[in-house]
């Protein structure tokens, strides 16, 4: 499939992903299709437009429904849902850039904040990138948004003063319009190219100490970039499920149980719809195992396990950290 088409799912996620339901309309078998994966999504507009809390990883505010709560609590828990279900807008700003030297090479780097605007964002994202990033981006794009491209300056490349405060002070000011003009069009915004650009560096980068064995390291990195995509992918929830189980595999190995519980949650609340996504039954099964260490009642989870392994015979189950240490291997 194109990066630039629309995104209408892999064959591979049955009709089970869609819900438990008995019936299933034709709507929902074309939402059932849609892809788990980030990493193999072609561009993020959804079918229809969801909504989540703006904390994904938040204590009391951001429990699940599905949590022992209270009658008061659940009121508290729907007070926070409709209070944050409000159209995200995202401001790109490049307040400083640095010139970093190595062996044989030499170039600059852009601190880009990202910052959720219209609520109070108690979390700025930071990345960096050096302009080959950014040219990179806009010859993709360019590949499957040229029309929609053609009136966007892009900063030209310049043979001699790259490192003068004045091209740098100027590209600054570029970049950030760049990427505010991109964002803008929501073809764009909700395409691969454009979050990859956004996070994959990182997510690159925390899978990797993940599979190195450095839990705190990529534990860290994970934080990270699930405070940026809650940002970037409201409208597809279930995208942040393969970088929260990350989260629950580094905490369990951290040997901090209650943590993985938690996050655990809030991975298999937006999964309630797609029981045959391929995280679901590990998630499932690490939950039980979680619970059981807590001393909570694993019922719901053994409940939920029985029922998909009843509608789809798994032929070969894996564990949660094995799927983990296979994202974005190369």
């Amino acid at each position: 499939m194109e990066e630039g088409q629309p995104y209408v799912g892999t064959e591979g996620e049955e009709l089970e992903a869609i819900s438990d339901a008995d019936a299933i309309s034709p709507a929902a078998a074309m939402h059932s299709r849609e892809e788990d994966s980030y990493e193999n999504v072609t561009t993020f507009q959804a079918f229809q437009e969801q909504t989540e809390p703006t904390n994904p990883l938040g204590d009391e505010s951001s429990r699940s429904p599905n949590s022992s709560m209270t009658t008061k609590e659940l009121q508290e828990y729907w007070r926070n849902e409709k209070r944050n279900c409000r159209e995200v807008k995202v401001l790109f700003e490049i307040p400083s850039a640095k010139i970093v030297e190595k062996p044989f090479t030499k170039y600059v780097v852009y601190q880009i904040f990202i910052i959720q605007t219209g609520s109070f964002d108690s979390h700025r994202s930071v990345i960096g990138r050096r302009y080959s990033d950014f040219e990179r981006l806009n010859t993709n794009l360019l590949k499957e948004f040229y029309d929609e491209m053609e009136d966007l300056t892009f900063p030209k490349k310049t043979l001699t003063g790259n490192f003068t405060e004045e091209i740098i002070i100027e590209r600054k000011l570029a970049f950030q319009d760049y990427l505010r003009l991109l964002y803008s069009m929501e073809c764009i915004r909700t395409s691969k190219l454009f979050i990859d650009f956004l996070m994959r560096p990182e997510l690159e980068e925390a899978y990797g100490c993940l599979r190195g064995g450095q839990y705190t390291k990529a534990l860290a990195g994970f934080l990270e970039v699930v405070a940026l995509q809650e940002k970037l992918t409201k409208h597809r929830p279930i995208l942040l499920v393969p970088t929260l189980c990350a989260i629950v595999v580094c905490h369990k190995d951290l040997e901090d149980p209650r943590s993985a519980y938690e996050i655990g949650e809030k991975a298999l609340l937006r999964l309630e719809k797609y029981s045959g996504h391929r995280y679901y039954l590990p998630l499932l099964e690490t939950m039980i195992s979680l619970a059981y260490e807590l001393g909570k009642d694993f019922l719901y989870f053994q409940q939920k396990k029985e029922e998909r392994k009843a509608r789809k015979r798994q032929n070969k189950m894996v564990t949660l950290k094995e799927l983990a240490v296979q994202e974005y291997i190369h």
